[in-house]
């Protein structure tokens, strides 16, 4: 199916723009963790496109518009989402739709998440199923949007390909996204008061005001200190250079100066990324020139020799998320800005998070000394390890599995599967069968567009340990959408029904002990398990057949304390490994490539010695968590032997 509606990002001066006269919906969006966009809600868009209409440069702070967004402002100059207690910073864009489509429309579609709440789609999918609604289609296939999920508009629910597990999904009415109609027009300096012209009062404008006026501040003093000299001689002194602002964003550097030179504090400045013109302006060199700031921090560096290597904001704007803290050394504070009695980034100084990592930004551009400290990184492996210090299990054998082609299962008659598990009900109630929604004393809803010898449409089943109810033709189409393993699963409770298989792809298992402790297992060993599956051709039972799928990552390290409950649960995940459960293939939610192995809704822990990712240790409730997802496979301990 075609993707109607896609947004069209144009790039201008780092914000994006419509053609002249030209209508448009504009929806912002934020980059997440795993490089999709996210769109903020139509009230948030308002919001910021009432800012950018005040100021093309100026700071949206989310927190006047929506209470669960008070940590974060959006600077519109660098086209960047700023947390301030935490310093993480994620890119933004201005991506624009056709009035007609869902966010012009206040069209928002939702899928309910585990918790029980409802989560909204990327606009671009959003847009796509309302198209399909519109046209009052039965289904709508994501997977040519890079998704492996089946909308069906009878059901109102969203169905993963691959493992058929069902989650509903609603269609509500919002706000309407902002209508634009050409470019925006520049206008006043930042900040704009909603109607008097004054600036906010509120706690965060007053931090991003007194932030703003800092900003000035630095680059006041780094054009004084930094690129001194004379008239028509560049670098003697009483010459500024002073460095034009470059109009890209996000890929190449905001500051680009054409020559440094040495100042008192001998402090030498490499600044690269992108190009830039520079003037030479004669400037007094006097403390009058430095404005004060009323909540500027002390951040101010011991004299001595400094070396900073700045590679342009490439640091710091590229995706991700970049912390940035200051150093622990403190000067003397110029008249007028006051040390604040609050914490910094690392709990021990007097400098509050949001200031430190705004400040530390700022001076980074400057060219100003500051330390420039990455996000810790996770601990992925333990220390080497010689072969034979790798012991064998306690209590398990051998110490790998393999999965060849040979061991690949072939389908079963779909009739005689639904038979198996399934009694035939004389009195039928009068309620829906939730596969196909009809009523039960009613046709199968697949009736004419599945024909099965032996199973009428009208005939109704329960099935044996759940008793639930559905049109034995209903359950028959399942089937057919499934694995065909032999297996069934009861879509209402889950219960599985057989033995369950999954589509994992041919290669290899082992396991063994190494003598090193997890965090929060000081008087445990460590049960190491090595996944290797290699690249290869997609068989019938895949997305794709006859196509290459990838093998990002592969051997994948994961761990498991040494003791009872951790050999549990290695027997369990073998079980799991011999049924094809652990790996599937489908599009990473990482990457966002397709046709890839992929996990497959078992969790690992992959970080041996931290937990910074969420999937390392400690976390005391991984074992119990990793029993019940595998339970929900059918792989529970009532399989162990004794």
């Amino acid at each position: 199916m075609a993707r109607p509606g896609s947004g069209v990002l144009v790039s201008v001066n780092g914000l994006g723009y419509p053609p002249q006269n030209l209508a448009r919906v504009v929806v912002w969006e934020w980059l997440n963790e795993h490089g999709r966009w996210r769109p903020y809600s139509a009230a948030v868009c308002h919001h910021i496109e009432n800012v950018l209409k005040g100021d093309a440069r100026g700071t949206v702070v989310l927190g006047q518009v929506d209470a669960q967004l008070a940590p974060y402002i959006i600077d519109l100059q660098s086209m960047h989402q700023f947390r301030q207690d935490t310093g993480t910073m994620r890119p933004v864009q201005r991506n624009f739709y056709e009035p007609s489509s869902a966010p012009g429309k206040g069209v928002v579609w939702e899928w309910e998440n585990d918790n029980g709440s409802w989560t909204p789609y990327d606009m671009e999918i959003c847009v796509t199923i309302q198209n399909a609604y519109e046209k009052q289609h039965p289904w709508l296939d994501l997977t040519s949007l890079g998704f492996c999920y089946l909308i069906d508009f009878n059901s109102m629910a969203q169905t993963n390909r691959q493992s058929q597990r069902k989650r509903r999904l609603r269609r509500r009415m919002d706000l309407a996204y902002p209508l634009i109609m050409g470019s925006i027009p520049k206008s006043q300096s930042w900040p704009v008061g909603a109607s008097s012209g004054q600036p906010c009062s509120c706690q965060q404008c007053i931090l991003v005001n007194s932030t703003r006026a800092a900003s000035n501040a630095i680059l006041a003093s780094q054009r004084r200190k930094l690129y001194g000299g004379t008239a028509g001689n560049p670098g003697a002194p009483g010459t500024l250079t002073v460095v034009r602002q470059s109009n890209t964003f996000a890929g190449t550097s905001l500051w680009s100066p054409s020559s440094t030179s040495s100042s008192t504090n001998n402090n030498n400045i490499s600044i690269g990324g992108g190009h830039a013109k520079a003037e030479q302006v004669q400037s007094p060199l006097s403390a009058a020139n430095f404005p004060s700031s009323p909540v500027m921090p002390s951040l101010s560096s011991a004299h001595g020799h400094h070396a900073l290597t700045i590679n342009g904001q490439n640091n710091l704007n590229r995706p991700g998320t970049q912390r940035i803290s200051m150093g622990a050394a403190r000067g003397t504070i110029p008249p007028g800005v006051p040390a604040l009695p609050v914490k910094n980034l690392t709990g021990s100084g007097p400098v509050h998070p949001a200031l430190a990592g705004m400040t530390g930004i700022l001076m980074c551009a400057a060219g100003l000394p500051v330390c420039l400290t990455r996000a810790p990184k996770p601990i992925l492996h333990p220390p080497p390890i010689n072969k034979s210090d790798m012991k064998p299990v306690p209590g398990v054998n051998g110490i790998r599995r393999k999965t060849k082609k040979k061991h690949l299962r072939r389908g079963k008659n779909p009739e005689d599967v639904v038979r198996r598990y399934t009694e035939k009900i004389k009195v039928v109630p009068d309620e829906d069968c939730t596969i196909c929604m009809e009523r039960l004393v009613m046709s199968s809803g697949y009736e004419g567009v599945l024909q099965h010898k032996g199973i009428k449409p009208e005939l109704v089943g329960k099935l044996g340990k759940c008793g639930h109810l559905y049109h034995l033709l209903c359950l028959v189409a399942m089937y057919n959408n499934g694995n065909k393993d032999g297996s069934l699963q009861c879509p209402t409770c889950k219960a599985i029904y057989g033995e369950k298989t999954g589509t994992q792809p041919p290669g290899k298992m082992e396991y063994h002990v190494i003598p090193h402790c997890l965090p929060g297992y000081p008087d445990s060993k460590t049960i190491r398990i090595v996944y290797d599956i290699p690249a290869g051709i997609q068989t019938t039972e895949h997305p794709n057949p006859g196509k290459k799928f990838s093998a990002r990552g592969f051997p994948r390290h994961c761990y498991l304390p040494d003791n009872d409950k951790g050999r549990k649960v290695l027997k369990l995940l073998i079980m799991a490994w011999n049924r094809r459960l652990i790996f599937t293939i489908g599009t990473s939610s990482t990457t966002g490539e397709s046709d890839t192995v992929v996990w497959n809704e078992i969790h690992h822990k992959t970080e041996f010695g931290s937990n910074l990712t969420g999937h390392g240790y400690p976390d005391p409730n991984y074992l119990d968590n990793v029993l019940t997802e595998l339970s929900a496979q059918g792989v529970g301990e009532d399989n162990l032997k004794d």
